[in-house]
């Protein structure tokens, strides 16, 4: 189940409706109200923490928000716009980090 998680968290399809707010937990704030039995405060911190390592603030905020709207991962991801594709790749980047290092 902790692979399950992680592997939704990082590509963006857990659908839940959080305010996100500006700051360097949104990550963890997003995972924690997922709704996902898998999203224990160790696995959304160490979540937060990688992300804190790998992503700007706006990489992590964007990124929080796909919690919200997993559809918007889906648009940025086979978005034609060069800056999303720069984005994806960082993202893809730190989902493999957040597997590797959280389990």
């Amino acid at each position: 189940m902790t692979r399950f998680l992680l592997a939704i968290a990082c590509a963006g399809m857990v659908s839940v409706s959080i305010p996100v707010q500006v700051d360097a937990g949104v990550i963890d704030r997003a995972c924690r109200t997922s709704g996902r039995t898998a999203a224990t405060p160790q696995m959304c911190r160490c979540i937060q923490s990688v992300a804190k390592d790998s992503l700007s603030r706006t990489d992590r905020r964007k990124a929080a928000k796909f919690f919200q709207d997993p559809h918007m991962a889906q648009e940025i991801r086979q978005s034609d716009r060069r800056s999303d594709e720069v984005f994806w790749l960082r993202y893809k980047a730190f989902g493999e980090r957040a597997r590797l290092a959280c389990g």
